[in-house]
């Protein structure tokens, strides 16, 4: 007996280790308060928002609520097109994964404000939404969301100006979601985007998201618009209490409540029919939920429909009773249809015994994903930014080619077929109040063909490094201040066509090859620079000296220099020393004129006595009378 406890509890104790290990972590969610300093908590979910900090620019302001289901936030960011037409949340450190991202919209509370802006709306650099007027006035398109693929570690979000009043946005949602989630078939993956056009939940009267049916958080937290009748008596709502089984499994992981209620075909029109306005010439995925809640219906084959979407039968013979195994059961279809035209119109057909039923629907479009910029060329390009002082009215937010509907100003972009990137072959900004200066890591554009910055004021040396951008034809650095020579590696471009360098400060030979061979038919003006020589048109040169002699007479000069003011230095104080000698001479000279003439007297005297004495001595002994 003993031994069999010890068994029954080690049993327990390894389904408890099983469950624990197989439970499944909770999804990764950020939700940002745009414009708010501070995070903040809205009920009745006690949901968390963060605040709006170092993700983009801008500028913060109060908001107004466009609808009852905008979450209940207080500001917003909105952009102004002086700011640039392009501006993004670049939002980092998400794992990879398979995500969904809602904008919310908003309103600028101040009555000087166009209350509701038009703009673009785009993510991961792919266009996805644009604002249509009157979207302030309904609720499922004071929004928008996407199902994307996050591989890089970030998500970037923008918005696009289009003329028509400032983008404003309330909040950014990033919910991730199983990575299986809305599988269609063999184009689904991390090439497509899916943006919602119409989440519907048939038969009741209030719009609800997963949060409030109790859903999974690996569902996303979608939103549900009610919709409680397609057309005046052609259809009745229905509920139940009852439990739906096989609702919330993965990967989509419905609320179990989305099923409790329907719409039902009547006698006086048996077809259910919805229609909705799409965009022309786009595919879709379209999913359709089901469960048979009517209490009419007992068993199997007592109510059977075909759908057709747009007139052409999609699904035969559906039996939901029978497809899902039981009644009050979830049963969910799926169709990827190509529109041509401008509505998408889905109807159910009921073939056998009672009536047409559908719980809810489900419409998304299928966006194919912009390939991005290259990495390399996209740093390159920033750093191009900062070092020329590009003014904000330019932009430069985000990628520089995607969406190609907003490309940078001033840059144009072909896509690498090789690589699947998009890279930079042009680059624009004349006339533009550039004061900064030309880094060298505009070389890393290594697929430009033109560059055209003249006419602003763009000073220092022009980079040796442009000369390793072999695909060059046209450069135009005219009407700039650079200065400094002209670098003998523009020599290396073979395939220069045009190069305008007149009207800076240039100075020195101008290497041959830019004059000769390697400009063979090609146009090119150095005027208009005082310090230029070497070719025709300019001023002739000095005997050509090598770097060596250059730098031999350089030292020469500086060494002659310096003696000289050693020499200089030597003399002043010599020079200082003879007048200091002069000026003690003259203080002392009356005592040295006096002792002068004693030393002069004591010297006569004795040259007198002893003239004497030699007088006397050669004329004898003087005899005394």
């Amino acid at each position: 007996m003993l031994k069999l406890n010890q068994y029954l509890l080690l049993f327990i104790c390894l389904i408890s280790f099983i469950s624990t290990s197989s439970s499944r972590p909770e999804p990764f969610a950020l939700r940002i308060s745009c414009g708010s300093r501070t995070n903040i908590q809205t009920p009745p979910t006690k949901t968390i928002w963060y605040k709006d900090f170092a993700y983009t620019g801008g500028r913060p302001a109060n908001a107004t609520r466009s609808s009852y289901i905008t979450p209940p936030l207080k500001t917003l960011r909105y952009f102004p097109l002086s700011d640039g037409p392009e501006n993004c949340y670049n939002i980092h450190r998400v794992p990879k994964g398979h995500y969904l991202v809602r904008i919310f919209f908003g309103l600028v509370k101040d009555p000087n404000f166009d209350n509701e802006p038009l703009f673009d709306v785009s993510i991961q650099g792919t266009l996805i939404y644009s604002l249509d007027s009157g979207w302030s006035q309904i609720e499922d398109q004071s929004f928008t969301e996407a199902l994307v693929f996050v591989t890089d570690g970030y998500v970037s979000a923008c918005f696009h100006s289009t003329g028509h009043g400032d983008p404003a946005i309330l909040s950014i949602e990033i919910l991730q979601i199983d990575d299986k989630a809305y599988y269609f078939g063999t184009n689904w993956g991390q090439g497509v985007i899916l943006r919602t056009a119409k989440r519907l939940s048939c038969g009741t009267g209030k719009p609800a998201f997963d949060e409030d049916y109790n859903g999974d958080h690996w569902g996303g937290d979608r939103f549900w618009s009610e919709i409680k009748t397609f057309g005046e008596s052609s259809d009745n709502a229905i509920s139940t209490e009852n439990k739906i089984s096989k609702a919330s499994v993965s990967p989509n992981f419905y609320p179990e409540k989305l099923y409790r209620t329907a719409l039902v075909s009547t006698d006086s029109e048996p077809d259910l029919g919805y229609t909705i306005d799409v965009y022309p010439n786009r595919n879709y995925s379209i999913w359709l939920h089901f469960a048979e809640i009517d209490s009419r219906i007992t068993g199997e084959g007592q109510r059977v429909f075909d759908i057709l979407i747009n007139g052409d039968i999609a699904f035969e013979d559906i039996d939901v009773m029978k497809m899902s195994g039981d009644r009050y059961a979830a049963l969910v279809l799926n169709k990827t249809v190509a529109v041509n035209g401008r509505s998408l119109a889905i109807t159910l057909h009921p073939t056998t015994g009672h009536y047409a039923i559908i719980n809810a629907i489900e419409i998304f479009e299928i966006i194919p994903a912009e390939s991005r910029t290259a990495a390399q060329e996209v740093r390159a390009l920033e750093t191009l930014k900062n070092s020329l002082g590009l003014p904000l009215r330019l932009g430069w937010n985000g990628d520089p080619c995607v969406p190609q509907q907003h490309p940078w100003s001033g840059v144009d972009c072909q896509l690498d077929k090789k690589g699947g990137t998009w890279v930079i072959d042009g680059l624009g900004l004349d006339n533009q109040g550039l004061r900064g200066f030309l880094p060298n890591d505009i070389s890393k554009l290594q697929h430009l063909q033109s560059i055209n910055l003249s006419g602003n004021s763009i000073h220092g040396a022009i980079p040796s490094s442009l000369g390793t951008i072999t695909s060059l034809e046209t450069l135009d650095l005219s009407f700039n201040l650079f200065n400094g020579s002209i670098p003998e590696s523009l020599g290396g471009l073979t395939i220069l066509r045009r190069l305008n360098l007149n009207s800076n400060f240039l100075s020195g030979r101008v290497p041959p090859a830019l004059g000769g061979r390697l400009l063979h038919r090609a146009s090119y003006n150095f005027t208009t620079n005082a310090g230029l020589c070497g070719i025709p048109g300019l001023r002739s040169c000095g005997p050509h000296l090598t770097t060596g002699a250059k730098i031999g007479i350089a030292f020469g000069v500086f060494f002659a220099f310096l003696l000289i003011v050693i020499g200089s230095i030597c003399w002043w104080k010599r020079r200082q020393n003879i007048l200091r000698s002069q000026r003690i001479a003259a203080r002392e000279a009356p005592y040295a004129k006096a002792r002068t003439h004693f030393v002069r007297d004591v010297q006569m005297a004795r040259h007198h006595g002893q003239d004497n004495t030699r007088t006397a001595t050669e004329n004898g002994p003087t005899l005394l009378s």
